[in-house]
């Protein structure tokens, strides 16, 4: 069974990292106000505002801010400004055997999807496919905070992972309910994984997988990619999310992909979740168990992502 970290609470400190690409420094300041309007305290990691082009400092640099927030006493969880690119960068420089012994909680999606799924792989604990710092000011829809805050403080359990009034409801395609862990997120940064040490493990999970800005033949290649891969073939079922802005290309539509590739793979299938880079983003769980109804469309979180 996964490691639950602790949960978080009003008043608990939240330590902020950059661990891919930068963000502008008034846009970081402006955002850890907001945080700190809600009523929690706030701890920078040394790089938080480095800049080298489309990094935010070295590898080094990133997985020390990373892991100095795991050892800080005070923080109770660990908050990503963004993803971008570069995240799979820190992942051999970090110490999976003491985030073991020190879980904590991390949010993110995006670049950070590579980091959630070697949280889960090789510590143990469970990540959450959930906001961002950037995403913590005044125009985020509520959903996207009762999601994040139902996830990092609730214990309850089951609790049915369902899209927001304002989207239509999830689509099951058959077939079959199928239980286990769900791993997964962002597309291009799953794949960007395969053939690495780092690459996530699907044998006997429930694959989750979004994408953004990208034409339609391109999701398809990777698509395929991880179909020779494998991991349709060792996953227990499929959870298409979103393709947030992506384009259609000689004809073919995000939807046509899912009807033509994803489908005839013949595993239980659920489609059109919010998460990730959409604008209402449902919080998932990175390792805990999922009760999948892909006759009726319906996602249920087994457990709780976060302990007393």
């Amino acid at each position: 069974m996964a490691i639950r970290p602790a949960a978080l609470r009003m008043g608990d400190t939240i330590g902020i990292v950059t661990l891919g690409s930068p963000l502008e420094p008034e846009t970081i300041r402006t955002r850890i106000a907001y945080l700190q309007g809600m009523g929690f305290n706030v701890v920078l990691g040394r790089h938080v505002f480095d800049q080298n082009g489309y990094l935010a400092g070295t590898a080094q640099e990133r997985a020390e801010d990373l892991m100095g927030m795991f050892a800080d006493p005070r923080v109770k969880m660990i908050l990503p400004v963004r993803g971008g690119v570069g995240v799979e960068g820190i992942l051999p420089f970090l110490d999976y055997g003491f985030i073991r012994d020190h879980p904590k909680l991390l949010s993110g999606y995006s670049d950070i999807t590579v980091l959630l799924n070697a949280l889960y792989r090789f510590a143990g604990v469970i990540a959450l496919h959930s906001l961002l710092l950037l995403d913590f000011r005044p125009e985020t829809p509520a959903y996207n905070f009762e999601q994040f805050f139902s996830a990092t403080s609730s214990l309850a359990a089951p609790r049915p992972i369902a899209n927001p009034p304002e989207m239509p409801p999830l689509v099951g395609r058959g077939t079959g309910t199928v239980c286990g862990p769900i791993v997964g997120g962002n597309l291009t940064s799953f794949v960007g994984s395969l053939g690495t040490p780092f690459e996530a493990d699907t044998r006997g999970k429930i694959l989750l997988l979004e994408e953004t800005h990208e034409p339609v033949n391109t999701v398809y290649r990777y698509v395929e990619q991880l179909r020779l891969a494998g991991k349709f073939r060792d996953c227990l079922g499929i959870v298409m999310g979103e393709c947030t802005n992506c384009i259609d290309a000689y004809g073919k539509t995000y939807q046509n992909l899912i009807d033509e590739v994803i489908a005839p793979l013949g595993k239980p299938l659920v489609t059109g979740l919010a998460s990730g880079h959409g604008t209402y983003k449902a919080a998932i769980p990175i390792g805990a168990c999922v009760l999948m109804d892909a006759d009726n469309g319906r996602l249920t979180l087994m457990e709780p992502a976060v302990t007393a």
